[in-house]
């Protein structure tokens, strides 16, 4: 195999994809009844659904066993040898098992099964062999079907630990939308790193009205200047009117252009004169991946955020640099922008 050339490693890896994807299909085209009794004994679950599975199998069902508990079910993984050595102990009357075992008869699993009956635990399988003895124990079998695995000596776990992952992944998604799961029940879960920050709302990260540069129409461009900036330098002033709303912005650039023009004398005019008087505003709420797609697609530095009309703080670019990558940007939703 060392001499072979690219040609022939880039159709071995295809196979390998085919033989995979091609498995995965063939099981969305056979789900059945017995899926939808997986998904709804899983969602009328009250306790943790504990998956379950070793070797190959049981990196699966930690990954499974993730996603539900990302996803809205409370779930943990049991290692099935452990579990004979006292994690049993993890398990309730009101927890669901999902075990996986490709065969049905993985020796570890098969073990398990008979405390889990005296413990009533109900089970929901996930193998090939819906008459195997997991098949036969279990309450509700999802069948993987006979598949040839992609391994060239047809042994190694790989379409079947493919179609499992697939398929517990459909379970849990399932699940999560029957239980109206929110972007805000995913942000809650994912407060760090990159999913963290896409999920974060513009309050989160915008410098409190406080910390803005504010001004009335009637002060003039050179006096709202002339004050002491913030601790935060921010290159745009949000003019209030006398009830507190936004009447407008005025950012460094308008400052600039006024000097490019030779307005000097604009400077001691009002500064409700030479504002932005309909800026582009953000209400409170908004995602903040969403906010810095309308920030890029509108070449803006500075959004003012508003609750109900009163602005309540600043979103400035400055901010927000390495905040969300590109890649998480969104298209700008219409109703952000007022």
């Amino acid at each position: 195999m060392d001499d072979l050339n690219n040609d022939d490693i880039l159709a071995h890896g295809r196979r390998i994809l085919r033989v995979e994807g091609e498995a995965v299909l063939r099981a969305a085209e056979t789900l059945d009844a017995d899926f939808c009794r997986g998904v709804r004994m899983i969602r009328q679950c009250t306790g943790s659904v504990v998956v379950t599975g070793i070797g190959k199998a049981g990196l699966v069902a930690r990954k499974i066993s993730a996603t539900l508990a990302s996803t809205g079910t409370p779930s943990h993984f049991l290692h099935p040898a452990e579990a004979m050595h006292g994690d049993l102990g993890a398990l309730r009357s009101d927890d669901v098992v999902l075990a996986l075992s490709q065969s049905g008869e993985t020796e570890e699993i098969t073990r398990l099964l008979p405390h889990l009956a005296a413990r009533r635990v109900g089970i929901v399988a996930l193998t090939g062999r819906p008459e195997s003895t997991l098949g036969r124990a279990a309450d509700v079998v999802v069948a993987t079907g006979l598949i040839r695995e992609a391994c060239g000596l047809g042994l190694a776990p790989s379409t079947s630990t493919s179609l499992m992952l697939a398929l517990g992944d459909a379970v849990a998604l399932v699940v999560s939308g029957l239980r109206d799961f929110t972007p805000e029940d995913f942000a809650a879960r994912h407060p760090g790193g990159s999913l963290g920050r896409q999920l974060m709302l513009v309050e989160d990260a915008m410098r409190p009205l406080a910390e803005c540069r504010l001004a009335q129409p009637d002060e003039t461009v050179r006096a709202v200047f002339a004050r002491p900036l913030p601790a935060r330098r921010t290159g745009a002033v949000m003019i209030l009117d006398e009830a507190g709303a936004l009447a407008g912005i005025f950012t460094d650039s308008d400052l600039a252009r006024l000097f490019e023009r030779r307005h000097d004398a604009a400077l001691d005019e009002p500064i409700g004169r030479v504002m932005t008087s309909r800026p582009t505003t953000l209400p409170v709420g908004t995602r903040l991946r969403d906010a810095v797609a309308i920030l890029e697609a509108r070449r803006l530095s500075e959004l003012p955020v508003l609750d109900d009309g009163r602005p309540v703080g600043l979103l400035d670019i400055v901010d927000l640099v390495g905040l969300v990558p590109p890649e998480a940007v969104a298209t700008p939703r219409s109703a952000a922008a007022a």
